[in-house]
């Protein structure tokens, strides 16, 4: 239960965190929160020759309006300051609602939003709501500057992003909201607050007249990264969401979709089951939200 050594360094500028990565690539890694990465050395799990740790840099801890109504949210924005910031609440009510279900309060007190992400666990809320709202993060590198990524292209496997060694993901942009649009989040777990065996978010834009103009419903715990159901997506959109077609919409996903592993915790079928079940609900809910604001 000890990790095996390593250099520690605590940079105060994320000019002096890039030159570490920059001179030590592969060898190091970033602690942020450390809600996952500390368990992980502690078990030997990981085995850094390097770490270092991005909480004494200043500027990457914000939340804050974009001109166009979206946000913009530092790295090392703690997660319990996004669940109760109200300009979250209003801006992007999916995240606002899915941040109770990561873990327990002592877990979001210190864990990032950054390093969340950073991390690309498949189970984990925050990778499927930034793929659902369209997210995007902005990664610094000494060497190569500046890149945006959409969430999209972010997630590439199991616990695996397109972060190249040297660099840090410094920003998450979230766009505004579509006008006429409804929102839901849903997951079930075998106890409060455990890993979701099958998680969902789903955003629902309408025209004026209640067709569906966007459609987006994103899985998580049923693959190696978070899961846009896209066949189930283009069912609904240029259709007015009846009860049909969420319904159908549903049971695509479930059978076209995703394609879902037994373990431990539940049999693929199960899972198959809930993406089924949890996709009707939460394409329901968004609609009903969708429609109330037409």
């Amino acid at each position: 239960m000890k990790p095996a050594p390593f250099q520690y360094y605590a940079p105060t500028t994320v000019e002096e965190a890039l030159a570490h990565l920059a001179r030590y690539g592969y060898e190091a890694k970033v602690l942020a929160g450390g809600q996952s990465l500390i368990p992980m050395m502690n078990f030997r799990l990981a085995q850094p020759a390097v770490l270092v740790d991005i909480n004494p840099v200043a500027g990457l801890s914000y939340i804050q309006p974009t001109r166009d109504g979206g946000l913009r949210i530092g790295a090392m924005t703690r997660q319990r300051q996004v669940e109760r910031d109200p300009l979250v609440a209003q801006a992007a009510p999916l995240l606002h609602a899915a941040m109770p279900k990561i873990a327990y309060p002592q877990i979001r007190t210190r864990g990032t939003i950054g390093g969340s992400l950073a991390h690309a666990d498949p189970s984990a809320e925050l990778p499927a709501v930034s793929l659902a709202l369209n997210a995007r993060f902005l990664l610094r590198s000494q060497k190569r500057g500046e890149r945006w990524v959409e969430a999209r292209d972010f997630f590439v496997g199991l616990f695996t992003t397109i972060l190249e060694p040297d660099e840090l993901l410094v920003e998450v942009r979230l766009p505004p909201m579509p006008p006429r649009s409804g929102w839901s989040f849903l997951e079930v777990a075998r106890r409060h607050h455990d890993f979701a065996l099958v998680g969902v978010a789903a955003v629902v834009a309408l025209d004026g007249a209640g067709v569906c103009q966007q459609a987006r419903l994103v899985y998580l715990s049923v693959g190696d990264r978070p899961v846009e159901a896209r066949q189930a997506e283009a069912l609904l959109q240029g259709q007015k969401p009846t009860a049909e077609a969420i319904r159908q919409a549903a049971e695509t996903a479930a059978q076209a979709d995703v394609d879902p592993q037994s373990d431990i915790n539940a049999s693929a079928d199960y899972r198959r089951h809930l993406v089924r079940v949890l996709g009707q609900r939460a394409l329901t809910e968004a609609c009903e939200r969708a429609i109330s604001n037409i």
